[in-house]
C-alpha cells in the first residue's frame, strides 16, 4: 500500500511519543526534558541539516537554520518564552508542534514520494523511519513538560505527527518542491533553538538561584 511507510513512519513517532509523555512525570521530568531537548537538537544537527545541505547546499541551509533559530531568539526575547517548562508553556508547545508537523508532512512526501527510486528509496525510508523514534521521544516529553496533563500531551503529540501521512498522500503525485526544503531547513533552526534550551535552560535556571557566599 502507497501510504503504509508514511503511516508506520507517524505511528513509530507517536508509539515513542506516547512512552516519553508516559515515564515525563514527577521528579523524572527534570532529566526527562534536557534528556529530550539533547535528542531534538540532534535531529537536527545530525539529521536534517545534513540531509537538506545535500539538496540545497551547505551555504543555504546554515542561512536558514540561522534564521530558524534566530526567529524565536527573538520571540523569547521579547517575552514569548519558548521552554518547556515555563510559565508560557502553551506557546512553547504550539511552536513546536507547528514546527514537527511540517517537518512531518515533508517526511511523509518524501516517503512516499522516493516508492519507485530503487536504492535510494530504501536509503531514504531508513533514514526516516529511525530519526522518527528520538523525535517521538524528544517530542513527548516537551509536550508533556508543557501541557498541564498527559491528555493534552498526548493529543498534541498524535496531532503533530499525524501530517506524516497526510504529506505521504501528496507525495503521491510527485516529489516536494524547492521550497519545501527551504522551509524545513528553517523548521530545522527551530528544532536546534528548541532542542538546546530545553537541555540548557533548567541548568541556567538553577545556577541562578543556587545561593551566593556573602562577602566578608
Amino acid at each position: 500500500m502507497p501510504l503504509a511507510t508514511p503511516a508506520a513512519a507517524a505511528l513509530i513517532a507517536i508509539a515513542f511519543g506516547m512512552a516519553s509523555i508516559a515515564l515525563a512525570g514527577g521528579r523524572r521530568m527534570r532529566y526527562i526534558v534536557p534528556v529530550s531537548g539533547a535528542l531534538l537538537a540532534a535531529v537536527a544537527l545530525l539529521g536534517l541539516i545534513p540531509e537538506l545541505a545535500q539538496v540545497i547546499g551547505w551555504a543555504r541551509t546554515l542561512l536558514l537554520a540561522a534564521a530558524g533559530y534566530g526567529l524565536l531568539g527573538i520571540l523569547d526575547h521579547r517575552g514569548y518564552a519558548v521552554c518547556p517548562s515555563c510559565s508560557h508553556g502553551e506557546k512553547f508547545a504550539g511552536s513546536l508542534v507547528a514546527a514537527t508537523a511540517f517537518h512531518a508532512f515533508v517526511d511523509g512526501w518524501g516517503l512516499a514520494a522516493a516508492r519507485n527510486q530503487g536504492a535510494v528509496a530504501s536509503a531514504i525510508t531508513l533514514a526516516i523511519l529511525l530519526h522518527k523514534a528520538p523525535e517521538g521521544l524528544a517530542l513527548g516529553a516537551m509536550l508533556r513538560a508543557s501541557t498541564p496533563g498527559p491528555k493534552q500531551a498526548a493529543s498534541l503529540c498524535a496531532a503533530a505527527e499525524l501530517p506524516t501521512i497526510l504529506g505521504g498522500a501528496v507525495g503521491l503525485w510527485g516529489t516536494p518542491p524547492a521550497w519545501a526544503h527551504y522551509l524545513l531547513a528553517a523548521v530545522s533552526g527551530t528544532f536546534l533553538f528548541l532542542g538546546l534550551h530545553a537541555l540548557f535552560r533548567p541548568w541556567a535556571a538553577r545556577v541562578r538561584q543556587a545561593p551566593t557566599g556573602s562577602a566578608e
